[in-house]
């Protein structure tokens, strides 16, 4: 998928589903990184705008996002993307550290970079992703006065 200009993925298995958003009901006093939740044929799903928790500015008015659901330790969790791109394979053992130059809060998340002919790819660690952020709809709930 893609969020500006750069082009990044996840493991395959993890990919539960992939749809155009749908209604998201915000959560009030939640972190900017918590978009809300949805409705996914009954089980509530937290949409996490990645956009903010990658440190992109927001996504300008007008754009659709994407829905990227992946499955987690912590249960199933909405990304939200500005487009999909193709399921691609690469070699793991082809993987490397991100640059020194990548922005720090980009570079915690990433499980390495991947060198293609045309575009360099950018692996994400869901675990990372999520880890401190509390997408569990139960956690959120919780918080609201």
């Amino acid at each position: 998928f893609f969020i500006e200009d750069h082009f990044f993925g996840v493991e395959v298995e993890r990919v539960q589903e992939i749809f155009a958003t749908q209604e998201i009901t915000p959560v009030p006093l939640a972190p900017p990184v918590i978009a809300g939740l949805i409705n996914l044929r009954g089980e509530i799903v937290t949409a996490l705008e990645l956009r903010n928790r990658l440190g992109f500015p927001p996504r300008p008015a007008g754009m659709e996002a994407m829905s990227v659901v992946i499955r987690t330790a912590e249960g199933a969790v909405n990304l939200l993307v500005d487009q999909i791109g193709d399921v691609i394979e690469v070699t793991p053992a082809l993987f490397e550290p991100p640059p020194e130059t990548v922005d720090p809060q980009l570079a915690s998340v990433l499980g390495g970079v991947y060198k293609l002919d045309d575009r360099i790819f950018l692996a994400l660690n869901t675990e990372a992703v999520i880890k401190g952020v509390g997408t569990s709809p139960n956690e959120i709930l919780s918080k609201q006065p």
